[in-house]
């Protein structure tokens, strides 16, 4: 079992930057897939970003180009760099640890969020 601690949202203007960060815990935390989704209202959650404990990465079209997800397995710690914000994305964003199956992911662990308000 992993418990996972989010932190680092806020209110950023439109084109602003913000990095989130994931602080898990137990030894096996590096071992996992660890994905950030997000949650805004009256939307369908979505996955925006994955990172495998290889080191792979994927994105969601949505945000490619602008956000990137990166661990530190010494710190137990995953990332994600979000910039070129638009108020599009506004939502809670939860890390979530899991494994990668196939072509897909499995999450079984997740944060309690911390929410993103992009506006002027």
């Amino acid at each position: 079992q992993v418990q996972l601690v989010e932190s680092g949202g806020g209110l950023v203007q439109p084109g602003g930057s913000l990095r989130l960060s994931c602080v898990g815990s137990g030894s096996a935390f590096s071992m996992y897939t660890i994905g950030w989704d997000r949650q805004a209202p009256g939307k369908e959650r979505e996955l925006v970003a994955v990172v495998t404990s290889d080191g792979s990465d994927e994105y969601a079209d949505s945000v490619k180009g602008r956000f990137t997800i990166s661990r530190d397995s010494a710190k137990n710690t995953v990332f994600l760099k979000m910039n070129s914000l638009k108020p599009e994305d506004t939502a809670v964003y939860y890390c979530a640890a899991g494994r990668q199956t196939g072509n897909s992911y499995a999450f079984a662990y997740w944060g309690q969020g911390t929410q993103v308000t992009v506006s002027s």
